[in-house]
């Protein structure tokens, strides 16, 4: 059954239960509210479908029934996320095939199918093996070792924007020092523009244990220049921040500065307390500070109205 056949059934379900809890009505609350929002996560599911379809058919892809995925034409499968992976039974962490609606070609991404599944990964750092100190080309396009379930990697940003523009993504980053303690933020309505725009980063509301560095929320008087939203891409050939100098120059690897960060998961790797010319670390402010860099970090996506089947 689709999604469609899904919401009919749903709604269904939904009035002729409403109609038999007349008689009973304080013993069908729960069970009309858990309905009601079962309702809500289908509806949203039904309308992200929608507009994946109209992309289709703006690109001139030919779909027959709105309950069915685009088709594939020869070759290994492609999916437009790893949530779509997930959904198609793929429970296995690893690399996968995507082609988002907008991409002319498809990429290897790797599929994280742990904290609930389906997250497309983007970023990782867990030994310092690959440099994040690169060119606007090499940010652009991708790079590192994206096979294993440990290699360091950025994805691409031309990638990322692929990804974001099909719908309304979380990101989630999970963060470990190196004591072992490890913290998470998430964050709704991630976006990244186009290459066009600067690779503009646009997030949402917070949740988490590590503290909202993304948009500097922890002192109003440092918001203005520590807050990463609405900020463009820059690497020390292709400057954007709001600094007088180059602040991917001077912190060695590129992100969303600004004057200029108190997020910077592409910094050079150091292990924990560190101390050099700038904050230039691997470095979530609201955990660990300016001046600790972080063992491990991973930054990934998913749709926000994904459900887990953890069957």
């Amino acid at each position: 059954m689709g999604i469609s056949g899904m919401w009919t059934g749903q709604v269904l379900t939904f009035i002729f239960f409403a109609q038999s809890c007349v008689s009973a009505p304080d013993e069908c609350l729960q069970e009309t509210i858990r309905l009601r929002a079962q309702l809500r996560t289908l509806q949203g599911q039904v309308a992200r479908q929608h507009i994946l379809l109209q992309q289709l058919r703006d690109q001139g892809i030919q779909t027959s029934t709105v309950d069915k995925d685009p088709i594939v034409h020869g070759g290994p499968v492609e999916y437009i996320d790893c949530a779509q992976a997930y959904n198609d039974g793929k429970r296995q962490s690893g690399s996968y095939v995507l082609k988002p609606l907008r991409s002319s070609s498809s990429f290897n991404a790797y599929c994280d199918m742990s904290d609930g599944g389906g997250w497309t990964v983007f970023q990782r750092r867990s030994d310092g093996s690959v440099s994040f100190d690169r060119a606007w080309a090499e940010y652009k396009t991708g790079f590192g070792n994206l096979a294993s379930h440990t290699g360091e990697f950025w994805l691409g940003n031309d990638y990322l924007h692929y990804l974001t523009s099909q719908g309304d993504y979380a990101l989630r980053v999970n963060m470990e020092d190196f004591d072992g303690n490890q913290r998470y933020a998430v964050y709704r309505n991630f976006k990244v523009a186009s290459e066009t725009n600067g690779y503009q980063l646009q997030f949402g509301e917070y949740s988490g244990t590590a503290g909202d560095s993304l948009a500097g929320t922890y002192h109003p008087e440092v918001q203005w220049w520590a807050s990463h939203q609405g900020m463009k891409f820059s690497t020390y050939d292709r400057d954007h921040d709001r600094y007088e100098r180059n602040c991917a120059r001077e912190d060695k690897g590129g992100w969303w500065f600004n004057r200029c960060h108190s997020v910077h998961l592409n910094g050079y790797y150091y292990q924990g307390p560190y101390s050099a010319a700038t904050d230039n670390g691997v470095v979530w402010y609201t955990w660990h500070g300016w001046w600790y860099s972080l063992k491990s970090v991973e930054m990934k996506i998913r749709p926000m109205d994904f459900e887990s089947d953890q069957s």
